[in-house]
């Protein structure tokens, strides 16, 4: 296994406290080879979570979220988002916006200084006009010149005008700090090395991904994916995480002590235990620019106090603890490698395993345990 490179994160004692926000949100009938390729036999569709996360300074008296997920309301998106999403017949459960999970936790949504879009598709920005219109939107690199002002102004828009009217939006321009965080381009967005947004570009113009420095003395970070990578084989293996030849947890038996041996997925792998199942599929903007960016993200893979969260891997659901509850501690609790691997039971069939129960109500899926045979 290759040594972790240093990722020269800036020295800091200052952390902040990040939630994962589980919205509840089920996308159904995605087809993987969009997204990934090549396609692995009995893995044709995917289906998604969507994450969102907030982040609270403790000492500047700060607060943040990254994405708003999917609105309740998603007949009312922008109709090019609506017709093209809806004419691939996916379906999708969207039970509240992410304002009403905050009031229902006595968050104070008019403390939020900003959303962070990931990205400017439809499953990540929400609606904005549920929120205060003192939050501002906070964008990558090319976002405004591509989507804005919102549709009909910008025909090409996933998200309505109205939406964003009266908020004040803020452009990164990565071209004006001397940062670098694991060989990309960032920003301090709170001056103090707590919290940085990293320019992640490839999935689509203006992609960015959050770093968020949960602890201290000694250093554990979470990384907020958006759609740096769609799925887990997108990532991994690589150098630092090679194809384990025993498994555990048990992708296939979670309960169990016995290992899945890794063989069984070795003819999967385009060329050794060191290189992704999948590359990047034909809905990106810059395959190239992605691929670069997924290397960087490896990386950063590579260090067990840096916790990879992309928006909608399945995994966390049956690992991490949700908001109101933070994930600083994920280190403690062993979240890490209890997903590194959780998304191999995607291949099931392919390898001739038992089905996992279906994803149709994520609250309850997990991978079949021994107690489920018995």
């Amino acid at each position: 296994m290759a040594t972790p490179l240093d990722l020269h994160i800036p020295p800091s004692t200052s952390i902040v406290n990040v939630s994962i926000i589980d919205t509840g949100t089920v996308i159904k009938g995605l087809p993987t080879n969009i997204f990934v390729q090549p396609e692995i036999p009995g893995h044709e569709n995917l289906a998604a979570p969507s994450f969102v996360f907030l982040i609270q300074h403790p000492t500047q008296n700060r607060t943040l979220l990254f994405d708003l997920g999917i609105r309740k309301d998603w007949k009312n998106w922008a109709n090019p988002a609506y017709e093209s999403f809806f004419n691939r017949g996916i379906t999708i459960v969207a039970p509240k916006d992410v304002r009403e999970t905050l009031d229902e936790h006595g968050v104070d949504a008019k403390n939020i200084e900003a959303v962070v879009w990931s990205h400017s598709h439809f499953d990540h920005i929400g609606d904005v006009s549920t929120l205060e219109p003192s939050t501002k939107i906070v964008i990558g690199s090319g976002t405004k010149a591509d989507v804005f002002p919102g549709f009909p102004a910008n025909p090409n828009s996933s998200f309505n005008e109205s939406d964003v009217a009266g908020h004040e939006v803020e452009e990164l321009d990565f071209s004006q700090s001397p940062l670098q965080v694991g060989g990309l381009n960032a920003v301090d967005y709170f001056g103090d090395g707590s919290f940085y947004l990293l320019d992640t570009p490839g999935h689509c113009i203006g992609h960015i991904c959050g770093l968020a420095r949960v602890t201290s003395n000694p250093d554990s970070f979470i990384l907020m994916g958006g759609d740096a990578v769609h799925h887990g084989g997108e990532l991994r293996p690589h150098p630092w995480h090679p194809l384990p030849e025993a498994i555990l947890p048990n992708p296939f038996d979670v309960v169990s002590h016995m290992p899945c041996p890794g063989e069984l997925f070795e003819k999967f792998l385009p060329n050794g235990k060191e290189l992704p199942f999948y590359t990047p599929g034909p809905i990106h903007y810059n395959i190239p620019e992605m691929v670069e960016t997924i290397k960087r993200l490896q990386e950063a893979d590579a260090h067990n106090n840096i916790l990879i969260i992309p928006a909608h891997d399945v995994a966390f659901l049956n690992v991490a603890d949700f908001f109101p509850k933070t994930a600083n501690a994920f280190m403690e609790k062993g979240w890490g490698p209890k997903v590194r691997w959780a998304w191999l039971a995607d291949f099931a069939k392919a390898v001739g395993q038992d089905e996992k129960i279906p994803r149709e109500l994520f609250g309850d899926y997990r991978p079949v345990a021994a107690a489920d045979k018995a």
